[in-house]
């Protein structure tokens, strides 16, 4: 199985947490294969909003969610 990401972003209630004001709203950047799309792809998404605080972005690490007893 490959170790998928998901990166995805949007606006928070306060910048230290993942409380986001509207989840559907989120903007869903993709899902990636690997750590490192995933890590480029989140790079370019948080630039794009990098003046505005209330804007975080983020990489979950779907292959935990699906096999959460496999290491790695």
């Amino acid at each position: 199985m490959s170790k998928l990401h998901l990166v995805f972003g949007g606006r928070v209630t306060d910048p230290q947490t993942l409380d986001f004001v509207d989840p559907s709203k989120l903007d869903v950047v993709g899902i990636y294969p690997d750590y490192a799309s995933a890590e480029n792809a989140w790079r370019s998404a948080a630039q794009r909003t990098v003046d505005d605080a209330e804007m975080r972005y983020v990489v979950v690490h779907l292959h935990r969610l699906l096999e959460p007893d496999l290491k790695g």
